[in-house]
């Protein structure tokens, strides 16, 4: 039977079972490049403000400059999920592709 927690404006939480907890802290174990911290590992840590000022310029970084000309313009656009699912499948830089693509399409067609 699953177990619910009820908050305060009674919304109810699904509790995960014995067994998703048990499924969850296996794959946390099997994780060897993210383990659980231990207490050692909290005591050796320190605050991001506590480093020192060189380390903390290298891991900062800067922030990004005047977009090169010319500017490219935020608009949101509705496609086919296919379509979308396409031009994502390749990888970073979808958008960059699809714009390039309606620009291909410009050159032999009029928008209108």
């Amino acid at each position: 039977m699953q177990k619910h927690l009820t908050l305060r404006d009674g919304r109810k939480i699904e509790m995960n079972t014995p067994e998703e907890d048990a499924q969850i802290n296996a794959g946390i174990a099997a994780d060897a490049d993210n383990p659980e911290w231990t207490d050692e590992m909290f005591k050796a840590s320190m605050r991001f403000n506590d480093l020192p000022q060189g380390l903390r310029d290298k891991l900062v970084r800067p922030p990004r400059g005047l977009q090169k000309s010319p500017v490219k313009v935020s608009t949101t656009i509705r496609l086919s999920p296919d379509v979308l699912q396409a031009f994502r499948a390749a990888g970073d830089g979808w958008q960059t592709r699809i714009d390039a693509a309606l620009k291909d399409w410009l050159r032999t067609h009029s928008p209108v």
